[in-house]
């Protein structure tokens, strides 16, 4: 595997407000026994020189992992773009690669494929379409973006799927691995599947 370059900074986005497990911070959320942050950790670390986690919830307890803990500059919550933009603000110059906390079989070549469509071409971002919809926590976004990022988040929220659309985002096919993005939202997601017919 080569080896990510020194400015490639990943960053688990783990800000979310969890209003579907009864506001429980969703990276500690155990599913088949072991809490969600470990296996984005797994997965995500190895593509990237450095990780970082977004949270602005249980700070102390993700700087135990051993990884920068970024927290949003906004006092109220500006979803996760926000959590994007503190990367940039923690990272300057670096592109970042980020990934949701709540899902467990994240691609482990994300960052391989979302880069390869990138450096075809010019656009400042590639985002994951998983054959069915749009996945577009799932990205590889160039640091020219920062500052627009910065300015559009200080009047409010942004939708995720069209700020990415709005700025110039590739989207890229990961049709051939559709469970990589299957997320845990719900309690019934913890679950375990039942077995087919």
């Amino acid at each position: 595997m080569q080896t990510p370059p020194e400015t490639l900074t990943a960053v688990i986005l783990a800000g979310g407000q969890g209003r579907r497990m009864g506001g429980r911070n969703k990276g500690w959320v155990e599913y088949r026994g072991r809490p969600l942050i470990e296996y984005a950790i797994e997965r995500l670390r190895p593509q990237a020189a450095q990780l970082a986690i977004s949270s602005n919830t249980d700070i102390d307890r993700y700087r135990a992992l051993g990884f920068p803990v970024l927290t949003d500059s906004h006092p109220d919550y500006r979803g996760p773009l926000a959590g994007i933009a503190a990367a940039f603000a923690a990272f300057p110059d670096h592109e970042i690669l980020c990934a949701p906390v709540d899902a467990p079989e994240l691609p482990r070549d994300l960052e391989r494929r979302l880069r390869q469509a990138l450096e075809a071409g010019t656009a400042p971002a590639a985002i994951a379409h998983d054959g069915e919809r749009l996945q577009p926590l799932f990205g590889l976004l160039r640091p020219v973006l920062a500052d627009r990022l910065d300015r559009e988040l200080a009047r409010g929220a942004l939708a995720v799927g069209r700020w990415f659309r709005d700025v110039g985002a590739l989207t890229v096919d990961f049709s051939d691995q559709p469970r990589a993005f299957a997320n845990i939202n719900t309690p019934e997601d913890l679950q375990p599947s039942p077995p087919g017919p």
